[in-house]
């Protein structure tokens, strides 16, 4: 592992939150909170939060600490996230406020939407996000739209996560309001406590 280095702030209530999460893991004290960043969505990043045995962190991951929580973030990640703050606001839940942003990627082909608001939702579900959630082990599901709120459930490697609010707000939200814009609100309706393996990502 690369020198203690703090790369991330974690606000203190966000802090709490986390090592409540942690603390009914096995061995939770030994489980270190694992930020990363897995692609971007237009001019932001998309981030995956994960808890991971200290003892496996990479030789190049660069460990930091907020209070008694060890943080690690990749190599790669590291100018991605330096700055950035871990907050939580109710009743969103964990949000990273981050000053970095991508460069611009290479324009691609858009997704063609067609048919209602619930019709669109889907087709962009299917089509761009649960093929980035794929790659993780989850997948997003359509509850129910009512009025400008969509209601989207989260299974597989998202459900039981702890930290998978997080996954949504940054990630889903951002994709759904962008491409349909009668949705103003995105909401989770998971039953997170019915998940396996809850705080980690499957590999």
């Amino acid at each position: 592992m690369a020198p203690e280095t703090s790369v991330v702030t974690i606000t203190d209530t966000a802090r709490s939150t986390i090592l409540g999460l942690r603390a009914v893991e096995p061995d939770g004290d030994d489980l270190a909170l694992r930020l990363d960043v897995t692609g971007q969505d237009g001019l932001e990043y998309l981030y995956e939060l994960t808890f991971e045995p200290l003892a496996e962190a990479g030789p190049d991951d660069a460990l930091g600490r907020s209070g008694e929580l060890p943080v690690l973030v990749p190599a790669a990640a590291v100018d991605k996230l330096r700055g950035a703050t871990l907050d939580e606001v109710d009743p969103t839940g964990l949000v990273l406020r981050n000053p970095n942003r991508p460069s611009p990627a290479a324009p691609s082909a858009p997704l063609h939407l067609e048919g209602s608001v619930e019709e669109r939702l889907q087709q962009l579900l299917d089509g761009e996000i649960n093929p980035m959630l794929a790659q993780h082990g989850g997948f997003a599901t359509l509850d129910r739209v009512e009025g400008d709120t969509a209601y989207l459930g989260m299974g597989g490697g998202c459900q039981g996560c702890g930290l998978a609010k997080m996954t949504l707000t940054e990630g889903i939200k951002t994709a759904v309001e962008d491409a349909i814009p009668e949705i103003a609100r995105v909401v989770d309706v998971t039953d997170h406590a019915a998940g396996e393996n809850p705080f980690f990502a499957p590999t």
